[in-house]
């Protein structure tokens, strides 16, 4: 192949990320509106916009390299409770941030490095196991965390004179965490890395034959996941004001996560913040009527989806508009 023909694919790559990019900016920019539009509803805005970002981030892991992780929990709780208890203890929000997110990499870092080693449903419940230590370590040591009665954020300090008991201020804030979300997905899709992900994924034995590190690889995913999720985890803390154990280190979260990533497209950029927005919606618009039965309709949405989008919505979205964009030919023209 001439080195002029060896280009065009790469040329198409960047033009795609390029388009990628604008339709990351303008959905985000078009959401930016929606305190101004539906005032009333800034806590589910605010709800959805930190879940979408840590769906965004399990998927890194889970979507793109293959490894179902049902303790991602771990990384919203210890994010949270990290942030929380040093704030209180008067350290500086900034570097409250800083130590939540390096205690959840370094987690993720000794965490992977034991069982990556793993395969099949090994690594699955080892990941349950992993967050339901935390909890129990956090439910008994009361001394630090508050035990069960749990602990809250009281009288935060502004932060670059933004008050973070604002709804819009949580809503922005979570916004532009969902926008480095999906500009690391972006980065991820169009990557030679990402590339190293997806073969892993496929087949983790032809990949390492072909000489990629599997365990390198999947402990720079893992480790840039559970960054994304502290920092979700922070922002958690601040919109709940209070918070105890087995609430964020609920094996439920753990998987609300997984079915927003199934639900919206594995391995997708922005399928994840899809799923996140449809299952959100379902429990907001039935919580009256089936109350705390969340797990029912994530069932149901679970049904739909796998009968009518397997591949997640995200892909059957992707499908209507190419074959809106790109009608089939005419036997003439051929």
């Amino acid at each position: 192949m001439s080195e002029a023909a060896a280009q065009v694919p790469r040329s198409q790559r960047v033009q795609r990320r390029g388009r990628a990019a604008l339709g990351i900016c303008a959905a985000v920019a078009v959401l930016a509106f929606y305190p101004l539009i539906l005032p009333r509803a800034l806590n589910f805005g605010v709800y959805l916009v930190i879940f979408a970002a840590m769906a965004t981030a399990w998927d890194l892991i889970g979507g793109w390299a293959g490894q179902l992780s049902l303790g991602h929990a771990a990384f919203v709780g210890l994010g949270a409770y990290t942030f929380t208890l040093l704030l209180r203890a008067q350290v500086p929000m900034w570097l409250a941030l800083i130590a939540a997110v390096a205690a959840c990499v370094l987690l993720a870092a000794i965490w992977g490095f034991i069982t990556f080693r793993l395969r099949g449903a090994y690594f699955s419940l080892a990941s349950i196991a992993v967050a339901e230590v935390l909890r129990i370590i956090s439910n008994n040591w009361t001394s630090v965390t508050g035990g069960p009665e749990g602990v809250s954020l009281q009288d935060l300090p502004p932060f670059f004179g933004l008050d973070l008991y604002d709804r819009r201020v949580e809503f922005y804030l979570g916004l532009a965490l969902l926008l480095v979300a999906l500009l690391s997905a972006l980065v991820v899709a169009g990557s030679r890395f990402g590339f190293y992900l997806e073969a892993i994924r496929e087949d983790q034995d032809s990949a390492m034959a072909l000489g990629v590190n599997p365990l390198r690889a999947k402990l720079i995913a893992f480790c840039a996941s559970a960054a994304l999720t502290a920092l979700g985890g922070c922002l958690y803390a601040i919109y709940l004001s209070f918070f105890e154990p087995h609430g964020v280190y609920a094996l439920d979260l753990s998987i609300q996560l997984v079915l927003m990533s199934i639900v919206g497209g594995m391995g997708t950029i922005a399928g994840p913040a899809l799923g996140a927005l449809v299952l959100l919606a379902f429990q907001e618009g039935f919580r009256n009527l089936l109350q705390q039965r969340s797990l029912l309709i994530y069932g149901i949405v679970i049904v739909l989806v796998v009968r009518y989008a397997p591949d997640g919505l995200s892909g059957r979205v992707r499908r209507l508009y190419r074959k809106l964009s790109w009608p089939s030919r005419s036997p003439s023209a051929t």
